[in-house]
């Protein structure tokens, strides 16, 4: 199996992941829900992960806040800035995680492309929310100059960091963002049911409960993290992102997006003359590749190359602004996403094996 479906969820982990989460289950209970040895494990290992966090993103400890993945942590976010009526500005790339929650409370919303920022970011704008990397296309937004101008003009800004925690800088003082949301299980190689909400401001609840602290109190704590992160926490699942995490700051990410990158550049090299296939690059790109072929629709394209053992993902990838800005909302496209595990030799094959389904 060749598998090339990363920006969804990174299937190959690293050992140390699947071995974290299996001695989670086996020695931890519930943090804050006792003093014996296995809730006080499970505490500790949770708070190592958050200074994990914290030291690669920039973040002090009570900053981080688990989710249940990267929507969740979006839903937080947005719903804590933009009330219904509120105004928001997002980019022509957003994932349905951002544009769902915006239309559900009934935001006014506007989608701008990547240098209209300036002339869309008004006094009366409630947040601006941005992806850093397009997950249909790997296009690396500039949000380190959207960042500033947010700051510039006292506006929220809310850095959606799915496809790029693990791979980009990433820092929250630095940025000066509001919140930053990724998931666990993509780039930063962490168990699906993980995710990531950094909090430069405190964010309104979603849930309400059990906290392990403040119990006399009717509300949630006020204090982050637990303000946030009602009820039993994933302990088996942050153990493992524990792991991702320091596989991540062991390779560094600027080795890992090289050699991602390195697979996408030789990819579309290899694909450049296929006749009726048409690429979708554009620097600065991430290791994610985007086509279409004339001579067969993406759904049957996808299927005939899992036939052979290779696994992509093909349509709207939830994400109908980015295909709209595109031109590609009405077929949609085969995606490419590489991760470390992906080698030379998987990319000549996936090329030879695709030429030979369009031939």
């Amino acid at each position: 199996m060749i598998y090339l479906d990363a920006g969804a969820t990174t299937l190959q982990k690293p050992p140390a992941v699947a071995f974290a989460v299996q001695s989670a289950m086996r020695r931890m209970a519930t943090p804050g829900r006792g003093g014996h040895p296995p809730a006080m494990r499970a505490a500790d290992a949770v708070y190592d992960c958050r200074c994990l966090v914290g030291a690669i993103f920039g973040a002090q400890p009570e900053q981080v806040v688990f989710t249940m993945n990267a929507t969740h942590a979006l839903n937080l976010a947005i719903k804590t800035l933009v009330k219904p009526g509120g105004r928001a500005v997002i980019s022509g790339f957003e994932h349905n995680a951002v544009l769902r929650p915006l239309h559900h409370i009934g935001a006014n919303i506007t989608a701008v492309g990547r240098q209209l920022f300036d002339r869309a970011v008004t006094p009366d704008t409630n947040a601006v929310v941005c992806t850093h990397v397009s997950n249909v296309f790997g296009y690396i937004l500039p949000i380190e100059e959207i960042a500033a101008l947010c700051r510039a003009r006292g506006v929220p800004f809310v850095l959606d960091a799915s496809q790029s925690a693990g791979l980009l800088p990433v820092h929250l003082a630095e940025l000066g963002a509001d919140f930053i949301c990724m998931p666990g299980h993509k780039a930063l190689y962490g168990p699906q049911g993980t995710g990531l909400l950094l909090c430069a401001r405190t964010p309104d609840t979603l849930l309400e409960g059990g906290s392990g602290s403040a119990s006399r109190l009717p509300d949630m704590p006020p204090e982050l993290p637990d303000h946030a992160e009602a009820g039993t926490q994933n302990v088996c699942g942050i153990c493992g992102l524990a792991a991702g995490l320091r596989f991540v700051q062991q390779q560094t990410p600027q080795r890992l997006l090289a050699h991602e990158v390195r697979q996408r550049k030789l990819l579309t090299s290899l694909l450049t003359d296929v006749p009726g296939v048409r690429l979708f690059t554009g620097e600065p790109q991430s290791g994610t590749l985007s086509l279409c072929a004339a001579q067969m629709d993406c759904e049957t394209l996808a299927a005939r190359l899992a036939v052979k053992g290779v696994c992509v993902r093909a349509g709207l990838h939830c994400a109908p602004l980015a295909h709209e800005s595109a031109g590609t909302l009405e077929t949609g496209t085969v995606r490419f996403s590489l991760s470390a595990f992906n080698t030379e030799q998987e990319i000549f094959r996936t090329a030879d094996l695709l030429k030979e389904i369009l031939a």
